[in-house]
């Protein structure tokens, strides 16, 4: 697997991606769908796992299993997916993150595997993954951990350009004037996705720009639900590449939200 397919940047140096075998995660990548660190990177890996479930768990927006290969014991991470212990799964190769302790499981892994989906021997379906647009579809389409997905709101007339600040549509056509500036945005939180990449993933919109320019992601460690009319104050990143083919043209990062 190439450095690319390696890169490990923030969080995600330790999804979501939100992540896949070419998680589309919009994956979860690691876009751990739920709060973690790690370091380092893993050593290599094959394309895809086969083999058995000997322990599995859910945290936030993940399930995690440990898979017996035959060979070797393995642990990976993907959208929320139902399987039980003595279940044979299919993984695929996802981003390794090596000294990875999840939070919400309050447990160390040495090497955790995030992936886009994992495939149930027997099931129709795998889980697929995000920031979906996320994670980690993450912000063009975010880190994707089977997090809250409602659909957008149409009524945006109540919303106001906060003072000092900036519509999405002119935060998009000036990205590159305005790129490692703060800004200040208010909009509608269309799509929340908690806990990926040890962050939470906003979809912002204010009635402002077209497609390709309507959505702005942020990330923040405020929570806020689909609906809510937030004030957005933070630092403006261009051309983010998490790898795994999550890359963002316009981010907002470590954001500060008040929900109005």
């Amino acid at each position: 697997m190439g450095d690319h397919h390696r890169r490990v940047s923030v969080v995600l140096a330790a999804l979501l991606i939100l992540a896949a075998g070419r998680a589309t995660a919009q994956h979860a990548g690691a876009g751990p769908a739920e709060p973690g660190t790690a370091s380092g990177r893993a050593t290599e890996s094959p394309s895809e796992w086969t083999g058995k479930v000997v322990e599995t768990m859910t945290a936030g927006s993940y399930t995690y299993v440990q898979v017996d290969t035959g060979d070797e014991k393995i642990w990976a991470a993907a959208p929320l997916v139902q399987v039980k212990v003595g279940d044979t799964v299919s993984v695929p190769d996802g981003l390794p993150m090596r000294n990875y302790r999840s939070q919400s499981l309050n447990r160390s892994f040495d090497v955790v595997y995030f992936v886009g989906s994992i495939q149930v021997e027997g099931s129709k379906e795998a889980t697929e993954a995000v920031h979906k647009e996320g994670p980690v579809q993450l912000p063009t389409k975010p880190p994707r951990d089977g997090a809250t997905a409602d659909p957008p709101p149409t009524e945006f007339s109540d919303i106001q350009r906060p003072e000092g600040g900036k519509t999405v549509e002119e935060l998009f056509r000036e990205k590159e004037s305005l790129a490692g500036k703060e800004v200040v945005v208010r909009g509608k939180v269309v799509k929340f996705l908690p806990e990926i990449m040890d962050k939470n993933w906003i979809h912002l919109q204010d009635g402002t720009g077209s497609t390709g320019t309507n959505d702005l992601t942020v990330t923040t460690d405020a929570s806020v639900k689909v609906g809510d009319t937030i004030l957005v104050r933070g630092t403006v990143t261009t051309n983010r590449d998490f790898g795994f083919g999550y890359r963002y043209d316009l981010l907002i990062e470590d954001a500060k939200v008040t929900v109005e």
